[in-house]
């Protein structure tokens, strides 16, 4: 069931509805009913892998904060602590690699073979990955590994078997997150609270937001890209290099929209979910950007792989290396091929670099009397750090890394200014019309943008007007949504990127 569809505009009004009549003793055994059908929706069959995954940590989480609470680290119960974890890490780490990696692995050890003449007879597989088993997985190892560190540092386990089968499962972020942390999300659980108009309005006009970004932005944008990256040999340099250039914005209009979506649904039960985004496009270097973009699987990979791998407390070559393991990590939670893996890999080299190189940056603008916060040098930092991440983007679009490597040669030899001043770069999309929405539609993003990296209020903004600008608004808004939106053929709702993660 997708947040842009027909079935989410009926399941939610009523999900809603019931959930806030019923006694709030038993609230949440609605939500996970709910939940699972939600998920269930794509494939009944789904529904085992989550409960699997939830039974498992779920027991570890108790039989941790058992021995917790029987000595700390004494009497060898580290050692059956460590025991613990790893049982929970090795049977979701490896549902996730059945899932998800079993082909990827089976094709990389046939083509390394093959590099020394020895032909391997690898099985084909057929494995349909689940949807969102990437997301669910590190969410419940997350609340794992929290009761795994002791109360201080981490969380009391969650007795109840279908309050914590809840967390796992609450559907708005289920199948693409964010990811959510059990200090944030489950304790919101134990204390459901009641109708709130005010909060309601507000996830509402935040789902309107992110139904915006979807189907305005997200899918006419990717009905001009996905042909060029189908087929890039039938398109010009300069072709290529836009393409490129929109798919930045489409993967962010696309990701941003679930969250906004997800978060808004939330908002509107009176469950709040940590933002995910922080105006990537504003960053003014590469790890700036990390710092904004997917907030929530950066920071649970620095929460519970990066920090525990040593940091930055072991010295300047360990932390270099352990950023470079995060990245190639990160590239390979998003996708079972190698381009991905590089991908992540070309950011972590990034930002190695750029921590490398603040010396001698500092020198150059001391040398040359630059001032760092004037807007015109802040300005180019934008611009400069948007190239270096969308060159990384075409590696996260292709279809391989040898694709990718070939556009970027074809980029390079075949470019061709005129075509930006003949206005061909038009022609990408169905018409001039639709690429002047994906402009409009662009303006708008980047000004809320703009709106949120000054720490503004928009909505405070809007709900402050009288009544009739208020709902003068809402309509105009609707009708934007509802007149430039694109449906699909047939009315068949696209997909969201991160459901293939």
């Amino acid at each position: 069931m997708l947040f842009n569809s027909i079935q989410y505009l009926m399941f939610f009004p009523v999900v809603t509805l019931l959930y806030f009549v019923i006694p709030k003793k038993v609230r949440y055994l609605w939500l996970l009913a709910s939940s699972y059908f939600f998920y269930m929706c794509w494939n009944a069959k789904y529904g085992l892998l989550i409960l699997f995954s939830t039974f498992v940590t779920w027991l570890g989480g108790i039989a941790l904060d058992r021995l917790n609470r029987k000595g700390g680290e004494g009497k060898g119960i580290a050692g059956r602590k460590k025991a613990v974890a790893a049982i929970c890490l090795l049977l979701n780490l490896g549902l996730l690699f059945y899932f998800k990696y079993t082909g990827f692995a089976f094709r990389t050890v046939e083509k390394i073979f093959g590099m020394v003449n020895i032909k391997l007879a690898v099985p084909s597989f057929d494995i349909v990955l689940p949807v969102g088993i990437s997301f669910f997985i590190f969410q419940a190892l997350g609340y794992m590994i929290d009761v795994y560190r002791g109360e201080g540092r981490g969380i009391r386990a969650e007795y109840n078997f279908f309050r914590y089968a809840l967390f796992v499962s609450f559907f708005p972020q289920l199948v693409a997150g964010p990811i959510e942390r059990s200090k944030n999300l489950l304790l919101q659980l134990r204390e459901p609270k009641a109708f709130d108009s005010g909060q309601a309005r507000s996830g509402l006009l935040t789902m309107g937001y992110g139904l915006f970004l979807k189907i305005v932005l997200a899918d006419r944008i990717a009905a001009a890209v996905d042909p060029v990256f189908a087929s890039p040999d039938s398109y010009a340099g300069m072709e290529l290099l836009a393409a490129t250039f929109l798919f930045a914005f489409q993967i962010y209009c696309d990701f941003q929209g679930y969250t906004k979506l997800a978060i808004g649904s939330a908002k509107v039960l009176g469950i709040r979910l940590n933002e995910n985004f922080d105006s990537p496009y504003h960053a003014v270097s590469v790890k700036d950007f990390w710092r904004r973009w997917h907030i929530s699987l950066t920071s649970w990979f620095r929460d519970y792989l990066y920090i525990p791998l040593g940091g930055s407390r072991k010295g300047t070559v360990r932390k270099y290396i352990n950023t470079l393991i995060v990245f190639l990590c990160s590239g390979l939670w998003h996708g079972a091929a190698w381009h991905y893996v590089v991908w992540g890999g070309i950011n972590g080299v990034f930002c190695v670099l750029e921590d490398m190189l603040k010396p001698v940056k500092a020198k150059l603008c001391n040398r040359f009397s630059i001032d760092r916060e004037r807007f015109g040098y802040r300005i180019l930092q934008r611009a400069a750090t948007f190239l270096l991440i969308d060159f990384t983007w075409l590696f996260f679009r292709a279809d391989s890394f040898s694709l990718a490597l070939h556009m970027l040669k074809r980029i390079v030899l075949d470019f061709r200014w005129e075509w930006l001043l003949n206005m061909g770069f038009v022609s990408l999309s169905a018409s001039a019309d639709s690429m002047m929405v994906i402009a409009a539609a662009l303006l708008m993003l980047l000004f809320v943008d703009s709106l949120q990296y000054l720490r503004k209020d928009i909505k405070a903004a809007i709900f402050g007007q009288q009544v009739v600008f208020r709902w003068l608004f809402y309509w105009l808004f609707f009708m934007a949504i509802l007149y430039w939106g694109l449906y699909g053929t047939g009315y068949e709702q696209t997909q969201f990127i991160y459901f293939q993660f």
